[in-house]
């Protein structure tokens, strides 16, 4: 694809079988007729995966406390019958999500100086003020599991498994084959998960009693639906420019 072409211009495609009217019956009728290559069933498959999921051990564990003042606290909310471990994982989830948010938006930064935006797209202020916000919640997260008496450079169970669901995200931004389109388009689900995200800590800390933290969570989960808002009302900005063929090149 050259620098001039758009996503949507038609180009070399060879993906559908519809291109090939002779080969393409012959390889549907081969595939029914062939025997696999080598035996066992798709139920055979899921049995396999179920023995690995049942010997399998934990993704992850909590660490213990980093101070005295941090198993205090654990102690203290372990005889209030509350599971003080859990809002530290949750914390550390959104410490990690947040960290990698960051990332997102340097990645979509790079894309929208490299092809511009488009008519009720991401302006460059409005991209860099969305990374300050990453910034800014990411610190919010190390100071309060700082506070609490633990290791904010931990990963816990939860925050592993934030880190391995938004890789995908990251390789769509990142890929330099992407527009600032496709990337806004990966960003859109890091956006929406980000926005359950803050709304179960905010609800979690206001269980646990945790007034403060759950206004910080609260005030972070409104700028979080503003980020979601904002990717979304940009692509359909970006979709509608696209279907009236009036979007540029570069775009």
């Amino acid at each position: 694809m050259s620098s001039n072409d758009r996503p949507t211009d038609i180009g070399i495609n060879r993906t559908g079988i519809a291109l090939s009217p002779i080969d393409g019956p012959l390889m549907v009728e081969g595939a029914s007729s062939t025997p696999p290559s080598s035996t066992g069933s798709a139920r055979d498959a899921a049995t396999v995966r179920l023995q690995y999921a049942v010997e399998s051990g934990e993704f992850g564990h909590m660490p213990p406390p980093l101070t005295l003042r941090g198993a205090a606290n654990t102690a203290v909310e372990m005889l209030k019958g509350t599971k003080a471990n859990v809002l530290l994982d949750k914390l550390g989830e959104r410490l990690a999500f947040e960290r990698t948010g960051v990332r997102f938006y340097d990645g979509l930064i790079v894309k929208f100086e490299a092809s511009g935006t488009w008519e009720g797209g991401p302006t460059l202020e409005e991209l860099v003020a969305f990374r300050e916000d990453e910034a800014r919640h990411f610190d919010l997260m190390v100071q309060t599991l700082t506070a609490l008496g633990a290791d904010p450079t931990v990963m816990t169970p939860s925050a592993d498994l934030a880190a391995v669901e938004g890789l995908g995200v990251l390789q769509v931004i990142s890929d330099p084959r992407t527009g600032l389109a496709q990337a806004l388009h990966a960003q859109q689900v890091a956006e929406l998960a980000d926005v359950a995200g803050w709304d179960q800590l905010a609800c979690l800390a206001e269980t646990l009693g945790y007034t403060e933290l759950t206004a910080q969570c609260r005030s972070a989960l409104a700028q979080e639906n503003l980020h979601a808002a904002s990717v979304a009302r940009w692509l359909k900005a970006h979709a509608e420019i696209a279907a009236r063929g009036e979007l540029s090149a570069a775009s």
